[in-house]
């Protein structure tokens, strides 16, 4: 019999890859997703297949279901979104935890948690490894996502001692890709975006502060592998892409590879803004048998393709 697994924040960015790719491995898909952040258009391709269940659901409320995995992505997980409703935000990651988890200990499946590299804040170890603790300011205007997935994370590793729940926990570092949320303020998709409709392309800061960009791809061939590891794998473990460029770089590729005359603005650096961000991944190396494959120009390639043919969809919404 094949698998029933659950996605939370299944219609989003992210999850809606990842709920593909588990269809495509024979998986039966519950996809929950309270549509903050998330669309019904992310997931369209997959609601005739008998395979999958689309619930709309806030995590932050108990979910009575029977699965026998559980993906927990649920949370906004950009600036622009994740501070527009700072208190929901920490809600949607410490009470969406403890919701998933007691659902995970009644039905004694596995359940990977999405966790952050912003777990690492401000980062004064580089690259970063699992080990580091982090430089997190608690009372900034991004801790409600930062101390939100710390919290997460610690709910996780006492679930494990306390119950002995089978865990898995990754630290997501910079992801793009097609499906990403045209306005969530992240770099790709601003860049991408300003560059099509041949506007400036903003840099805030000098455009120094560096990125690693995963390709979706990757990043859900990780989170598959992670979760098909021996129980008394628990991570965390970092995925993401080890090859790093300052913003500037990214700019500087973006306009080459649309060409369509836009230039580069500067404006001053957002508050707890880190200005470093690359992940060690020898765990993931060792553990996982992953590395990225997917290199910058080919993924921001589909990237640019994607986006091309969403923006008369998304003129209209936004109209």
């Amino acid at each position: 019999m094949s698998k029933r697994v659950l996605v939370t924040g299944g219609a989003g960015f992210v999850g809606s890859h990842l709920c593909k790719r588990l269809l495509d491995e024979g998986s039966d898909v519950l996809c929950v997703d309270n549509f903050f952040t998330g669309t019904r258009r992310n997931v369209l391709e997959l609601l005739d297949n008998k395979h999958f269940e689309l619930m709309r659901h806030d995590v932050t409320f108990p979910l009575h279901v029977e699965v026998d995995e559980i993906y927990n992505l649920a949370c906004p997980a950009s600036p622009v979104h994740y501070q527009f409703d700072p208190v929901q935000t920490t809600k949607t990651s410490v009470m969406g935890a403890i919701n998933m988890l007691g659902l995970a200990k009644r039905l004694r499946v596995p359940i990977l948690q999405a966790s952050t590299s912003e777990v690492y804040g401000d980062p004064e170890v580089h690259p970063q490894q699992e080990a580091y603790w982090g430089h997190v300011n608690p009372i900034g205007p991004r801790s409600c996502y930062d101390e939100g997935k710390r919290c997460a994370e610690t709910l996780f590793f006492d679930y494990r001692r306390q119950h002995d729940l089978k865990i898995k926990v990754i630290r997501i570092f910079n992801t793009y890709g097609p499906k990403m949320h045209p306005n969530d303020g992240r770099v790709v998709s601003n860049f991408v975006v300003q560059a099509l409709q041949g506007r400036d392309i903003t840099i805030y800061g000098d455009g120094s502060q560096t990125r690693s960009f995963c390709y979706v791809d990757d990043l859900v061939d990780a989170m598959i592998r992670m979760m098909g590891t021996d129980d008394s794998v628990t991570g965390p473990i970092n995925t993401g892409n080890p090859v790093e460029f300052t913003i500037k770089q990214l700019a500087e590729t973006v306009v080459d590879m649309v060409n369509t005359g836009s230039r580069v603005v500067y404006q001053p650096l957002p508050v707890d803004d880190p200005k470093q961000r690359r992940p060690d991944i020898t765990k993931a190396r060792d553990i996982l048998g992953w590395e990225p494959k997917v290199q910058l120009r080919e993924g921001l390639a589909k990237t640019i393709d994607y986006f091309e043919s969403q923006l008369g969809t998304v003129a209209k919404a936004a109209e």
